[in-house]
């Protein structure tokens, strides 16, 4: 088991009111994302629980594109990892940000 925190500052803090959201499962293949407003308005900290050792890069430019598009600030996002592949994750970031910005 490997684990992973990235920090990074956002643009802005992310748009919505929502305290935290969760989605994805942790089954073979797949991972689990937490997303709690818990942070000052820029920053975002992303801690990774993965199975999958050694890919630290493809963790980081993940994450990176992903702040880039949707400016997270103030999201602290834990991610348990059973083996995902890229697409994968960047996929539940985004549905995990679109939980946070729903009324």
């Amino acid at each position: 088991m490997e684990t992973l925190k990235i920090k990074h500052t956002a643009k802005s803090r992310l748009a919505g009111k929502k305290d935290q959201a969760i989605i994805g499962v942790v089954a073979s293949g797949n991972l689990e994302v937490l997303l709690e407003r818990v942070l000052p308005d820029t920053r975002c900290e992303v801690d990774i629980a993965t199975t999958a050792e050694g890919f630290d890069d493809t963790w980081k430019a993940v994450v990176a594109d992903f702040v880039e598009r949707r400016s997270p600030g103030g999201l602290r996002i834990s991610i348990n990892d059973g083996g995902a592949r890229p697409d994968t994750v960047y996929l539940r970031l985004m549905q995990g940000a679109a939980l946070m910005e729903a009324e």
